[in-house]
């Protein structure tokens, strides 16, 4: 069923645990997301966003996000990811999907806020939740360059950023980075408390494929509601397709799916999230 990201987010803050955030760019990442969903009578999110263009479609394959949405057993929200501009957020929402984050974080604190008021402006009306953040996570690069230019949350910039905003849920810089990290992820938790303790809103954590177990425990303890997960669905696809280069496509393309509905799984019991649908 097609599903409202505040009351899920919100549920998830109350109750400590987080909703996985699933990017998905094809039929069988997909597929396994929510046949893992089914299995663990879990609440998800699949996502879409720009990066993924040159692979897909996303004027045709979010014909089958949201109708696979819909049909689903359990709560399914799609989502756009890192809406880089009204243009693409707009166009996302015209294509079906029922929550978006715009993204202007690499922009000075004031444009920031400008930018996600725009957002927020036009899509409240239209009954669609905006994710914004405040800090920047930034793109793929190696980790140690990333840390030593970092641009973390500052928490006490927080509050007004989200009342000047009136952003639904607040994605996070903690030294979180998104892509494959070349050493292990250094966070900073002080900044999850202090942003727990500065606003209502739920809080996103992105680029969580490689943080350790006990990290994103952690995490979730203090007020993440909402984690994304793509690059560890894109290494499960891998370790699939390198086990069975022998097998004809059609069993290889089922082996894919197998392999990211387990690693789905996975997750969706780490984050605490299982039998949430029910």
């Amino acid at each position: 069923m097609l599903a409202d990201i505040r009351y899920w987010e919100n549920k998830a803050k109350e109750g400590k645990y987080a909703i996985p955030h699933f990017n998905v760019w094809n039929a069988e990442m997909l597929m396994g997301v929510i046949d893992a969903a089914e299995e663990a009578k879990a609440p998800i999110i699949i996502s879409f966003g720009t990066g993924f263009v040159g692979n897909t479609s996303f004027e045709d394959f979010s014909n089958m996000m949201v109708s696979m949405a819909k049909a689903a057993s359990v709560p399914v929200i799609c989502h756009w990811d890192h809406g880089r501009s009204m243009e693409i957020i707009q166009n996302a929402y015209n294509h079906g999907m029922n929550s978006v984050m715009r993204d202007a974080s690499a922009l000075p604190f004031e444009e920031n806020i400008k930018e996600i008021k725009t957002a927020v402006d036009y899509f409240h009306p239209l009954g669609i939740p905006v994710e914004a953040e405040l800090g920047h996570v930034g793109n793929e690069t190696v980790y140690e360059e990333a840390l030593s230019g970092y641009k973390y949350t500052d928490p006490s910039q927080a509050a007004e950023f989200v009342e000047r905003t009136g952003c639904d849920s607040l994605a996070v810089a903690i030294g979180n980075v998104h892509g494959v990290y070349s050493s292990e992820p250094k966070l900073n938790f002080d900044v999850v408390k202090a942003c727990r303790d500065a606003v209502d809103v739920p809080l996103v954590l992105h680029g969580a494929s490689g943080i350790g177990d006990e990290d994103i425990r952690k995490c979730i303890s203090l007020g993440i509601a909402k984690i994304n997960i793509h690059t560890e669905l894109c290494q499960a696809a891998m370790e699939a397709i390198n086990k069975n280069t022998d097998k004809p496509f059609l069993e290889l393309e089922r082996a894919v799916r197998a392999a990211i509905k387990e690693r789905a799984l996975y997750k969706i019991r780490l984050f605490g999230d299982d039998g949430k649908a029910n």
